[in-house]
């Protein structure tokens, strides 16, 4: 939409996060949260459990190498509409990582924000 911005922020390192834009042709650009520390203020983190650690490394997910550090820690997905002025607009946050906002909701909350509907 014309006159918005597009940020992703992830605790993966840039090597990795490049990737993703490349291979996927995102079209913007995904910021690293180390440790994530943004998303800790932002209250989205949640530590991994041993169990579930268990499985990620018998997937070879390695973490720690991915997201350069060992805090075992998750954000949940959140989607944050920031106006011109700097204020919240609009927030979209869900504890299930595999609900992700659609970007039909996106838009509709962007024309809400710039007054276009």
């Amino acid at each position: 939409m014309e006159g918005a911005t597009i940020l992703a922020i992830s605790p993966q390192r840039q090597p990795f996060s490049r990737q993703i834009v490349r291979d996927s042709e995102l079209g913007f650009e995904i910021l690293t949260d180390t440790g994530n520390r943004v998303a800790g203020l932002f209250g989205l983190v949640y530590p991994i459990p041993e169990d579930l650690k268990e499985i990620y490394r018998s997937f070879e997910v390695d973490l720690e190498r991915l997201n350069g550090d060992d805090s075992w820690t998750l954000a949940m997905p959140a989607r944050y509409l920031i106006d011109q002025d700097g204020v919240i607009a609009s927030v979209d946050v869900n504890p299930d990582y595999s609900y992700r906002t659609e970007p039909e909701e996106t838009l509709l909350a962007l024309k809400k924000i710039k007054g276009l509907n």
